[in-house]
This record gives structure tokens, C-alpha cells and sequence, in this order.
């Protein structure tokens, strides 16, 4: 009783969010491998959502587009010509690929709602992000 008193919505919330983590389909989850070879695939968007400051102390993965996460949406409503202008890569369109990864994979669930609600259809996640990208390299 006093922890449902205590974290009131919470809790329910952290326990939707866990179970929706496990019960994902595995069709919207990038593997190591698929984003290993994002490099040889132009077509592909791997885009991850950390800031800047995370990718300055820990490195990035190859061939992927930085856009925080706070700025996602606005990113995404952007004409073509601003987007390539900011980020130095033309825009996805809807149909693109579009892989998303972070730091442990949780950001990802988050810019995974914001694309799918700007009308983007071929979006996945990559739920290791850097954490085990980090730790499949040996970094």
C-alpha cells in the first residue's frame, strides 16, 4: 500500500513501459548486425537521438545523423533544403528506413511515437543502442 499511495500513476506507468519493452514485436527491433552494415546502405537512416555532449564523451556509431531528441519533431517538419542545411543529409521521406538508437535503448521508444506520428511508416529501433554497440566493438 505505500508504494501505490506513495508513487501514485507512476508505477502502472513504469510496469505499461516495461511490458511493452518485452512484448515488442521483434519485426521493429534492429539487430547489432543491421546497423553493423548501415554503412553500405545509403538508403538507411540511423539516426541517434542522444546529445551532443553524450556523443562527444562516448563516440558514435558509423554512418549515423545526430538529432537530440528534443529537437526530433522540429527536425522532421522541417523542408528539405533546412534539414540538409542542419544536418548534412537529405530528409528522410516517409517511407525511408529509419533506424533510431541512443545511449541504452529507452530514448528510442520515445523518437520511435515522434516519427511515427509525423507520418514516417518504416521505422525501427535499435533497443542495444550504444551500450552494446560499445560493448560488441570492445570500446
Amino acid at each position: 500500500m505505500y508504494l501505490s499511495v506513495r508513487a501514485g500513476k507512476s508505477v502502472p506507468y513504469r510496469l505499461a513501459y516495461q511490458l511493452n519493452a518485452i512484448f515488442r514485436p521483434l519485426c521493429n527491433m534492429a539487430t547489432y548486425e543491421q546497423v553493423k552494415d548501415v554503412p553500405n546502405h545509403s538508403e538507411i537512416y540511423l539516426i541517434d537521438v542522444r546529445q551532443k555532449e553524450e556523443l562527444q564523451q562516448t563516440g558514435i556509431i558509423p554512418a549515423s545523423l545526430n538529432i537530440p531528441l528534443p529537437e526530433l519533431d522540429k527536425a522532421f517538419c522541417m523542408d528539405s533544403k533546412e534539414f540538409k542545411s542542419r544536418y548534412g543529409r537529405d530528409k528522410p521521406g516517409k517511407d525511408s528506413k529509419i533506424i533510431f538508437s541512443c545511449r541504452s535503448g529507452k530514448r528510442v521508444l520515445e523518437a520511435e511515437k515522434i516519427a511515427k506520428a509525423q507520418g514516417f511508416t518504416n521505422v525501427v529501433i535499435y533497443k542495444g543502442s550504444w551500450l552494446e554497440w560499445a560493448q560488441k566493438e570492445g570500446l
